[in-house]
């Protein structure tokens, strides 16, 4: 049962959640890693050294520059056929990606796994991350998201062979206007071992660069709720949860954060967590392992200035 994988990059370079996908995927059988884009001989010779690939394969197209879901449904539906397991990131192409050519390839597709018990046995969290439910599908084709935290990734060293893929070039309604990134050299939130987050309680931008400080302090990645997202606190690509992005890391600090369901569906994985709140009562102060309770304009400096002397800070 060979697998074929869709490869997750940006900016000329894979994201750090396709290895996690790879070696989720590998679980399943032989991966062949399918990296579609324009200019991609750089990204195809870095997939190829994951462990675990067993082949990669190249679909170089103006196309596919952007990586539109609608050019990638079809590209991937042409190439289905050898194929019993088409595994995407869960991101926003892959949740784009998977449903449309599930439409396609007339199966049901099962969305978000964090655990791979067999061929045909998954398991997905529902009820909001509240409750894991376990699919048993007796489709004979696969099609799956992979929630890419909750994989360790793969290691490097392989040398799998390139080959370029033939296809018929795809048309696509849509059109790319334009990309507004978010720039810094923090690490990606998705995979990050070690999240820094902030709630609406830091009252403004200029407060919220708090919880920057101690994330560059901490080499971590900053993360927020939505609230905060909405009242422009942060940009859109910080937001953690069920609407945002779904972490997993060693450490979460979350500072100013009451708690609410939909923001604790999106940290369901962390190992361990710290909470500062002024309310001990929220409840993400509750299910922390660690929960300070004071004023975050005091706790936060404090905490950094701590950091430093001990030789933790940058």
């Amino acid at each position: 049962m060979t697998v074929l994988v869709l490869a997750d990059h940006d900016q000329g370079r894979l994201t750090a959640s396709t290895p996690r996908v790879v070696a989720a995927a590998e679980r399943l059988g032989p991966v062949d890693l399918l990296v579609a884009g324009q200019g991609v001989d750089a990204i195809a010779a870095e997939a190829a050294s994951l462990a675990g690939v067993a082949r990669v394969r190249i679909a170089d197209h103006a196309a596919f520059a952007e990586a539109p879901a609608e050019a990638l449904a079809g590209l991937v539906a042409q190439l289905a056929e050898p194929y019993e397991h088409i595994v995407a990131v869960s991101s926003a192409t892959g949740r784009d990606l998977i449903p449309r050519l599930a439409a396609m390839l007339d199966v049901m597709p099962v969305t978000d796994v964090v655990a791979i018990h067999g061929p045909t046995r998954f398991d997905r969290p529902i009820y909001a991350g509240n409750a894991v439910e376990t699919v048993s599908s007796g489709q004979p084709k696969q099609l799956l998201t992979i929630r890419a935290s909750a994989f360790r990734p793969a290691a490097g060293g392989n040398n799998a062979p390139v080959e370029a893929v033939a296809f018929d070039a795809p048309s696509a309604a849509a059109r790319f206007v334009a990309a507004h990134r978010t720039e810094g050299d923090l690490p990606d939130l998705s995979t990050a071992r070690i999240v820094v987050a902030g709630g609406v309680s830091f009252g403004s931008a200029e407060n919220f660069a708090l919880v920057e400080k101690l994330a560059k302090t901490l080499g971590a990645a900053v993360g927020a709720t939505r609230a905060a997202v909405d009242a422009g606190y942060a940009p859109n690509d910080w937001q953690v949860g069920q609407t945002g992005k779904i972490v997993a890391p060693d450490l979460y600090v979350g500072i100013g954060i009451s708690g609410a369901l939909q923001h604790l569906a999106g940290i369901q994985g962390a190992k361990r967590i710290v909470a500062i709140n002024t309310d001990p009562e929220a409840p993400l102060m509750k299910i922390a392992d660690v929960a300070l309770v004071g004023d975050l304009n005091e706790v936060v400096p404090a905490l950094i200035a701590a950091l430093h002397r001990t030789g933790a800070g940058a």
